[in-house]
């Protein structure tokens, strides 16, 4: 016989998982490659390198959200249209994983912009995370 254990009696922690998602419409596969809906290019989604240089007093040319609070990470929230930032392939959903060899994935908010205001070249790994960028836009409010 199936008992069920009182709330109360399991082990701690207790981790309960996300409401169900539901998954998007089903394409058939002769119409997933011009579907623009469907895409196969993963490569988007690696890693890449952006080098900035910055004069004293000027601006970044985008902003960040998220940091250690959120447990998501640190997510480029906005770029300027025409910055260097811009130019250089930075969008509105790339997670920072470091500046200048410091790890970003698990850093304070007001210490990753410490690290972005001080630095004059600024060499910095990131990622297109869209799914965690939404999650932390969900969460934070920085």
């Amino acid at each position: 016989m199936d008992q069920k254990i009182p709330y109360d009696d399991y082990q701690l922690p207790v981790v309960f998982l996300p409401s169900y998602e539901s998954p998007p419409a089903w394409i058939a596969p002769q119409e997933r490659i011009q579907h623009p809906d469907y895409n196969n290019e993963l490569t988007q989604f690696l890693p890449r390198t952006v080098v900035l240089k910055k004069p004293p007093g000027a601006q970044l040319g985008f902003n960040i959200r998220g940091g250690k609070a959120s447990q998501l990470g640190i997510f480029i929230s906005k770029v300027v249209p025409d910055s260097d930032a811009h130019r250089a392939g930075l969008q509105e959903g790339d997670q920072v994983l470091s500046v200048n060899e410091v790890d970003f994935q698990d850093i304070e908010h007001s210490r990753a912009v410490e690290i972005l205001k001080t630095a004059r070249e600024i060499l910095m790994r990131v990622r297109f995370f869209p799914y965690n960028y939404q999650r932390q836009k969900e969460r934070t409010v920085h």
